[in-house]
């Protein structure tokens, strides 16, 4: 029993740097903790993650697209956030956006040059698929 709980934790200790490691390629040095990784009961195939993204003032992300369905909520300053062919949004704290998982995330950054800002990100995607794929 003790040798599998080891290979658990070692397993979701991997998987926690696999998927950091695929965020922090699209967002350039935001600070990003994630919350939860969740296998979803009755939705095969389906996984839900949580994080929070801290952008520093000025800060941007890279262009890049989850196919997922994504979810965010401003937890602190305001962000401006788009994707192609809408125009984009500035949100501030309390606020939300959707990206489905078709759309290109073209816009995603810090509103203000002076203030941080923090979103709290909920994804719903394909179990085994990467959470972002960075464009470009």
């Amino acid at each position: 029993m003790n040798s599998l709980l080891k290979r658990g934790y070692l397993l979701s200790r991997l998987l926690f740097a696999v998927v950091f490691s695929l965020i922090s390629v699209s967002v350039q040095s935001a600070e990003i903790d994630v919350l939860m990784t969740k296998e979803l009961a009755g939705i095969p195939d389906k996984t839900g993650l949580m994080l929070t993204v801290e952008y520093a003032p000025g800060e941007s992300s890279a262009q890049h697209r989850h196919n997922a369905h994504t979810f965010v909520y401003v937890l602190e300053g305001s962000v401006v956030m788009g994707v192609e062919g809408r125009d984009p949004v500035t949100l501030k704290a309390g606020e939300t956006f959707y990206e489905s998982p078709d759309d290109i995330h073209n816009v995603s950054r810090n509103a203000s040059d002076t203030e941080p800002a923090k979103i709290h990100v909920f994804l719903i995607k394909k179990s085994k698929a990467p959470a972002i794929v960075p464009l470009n």
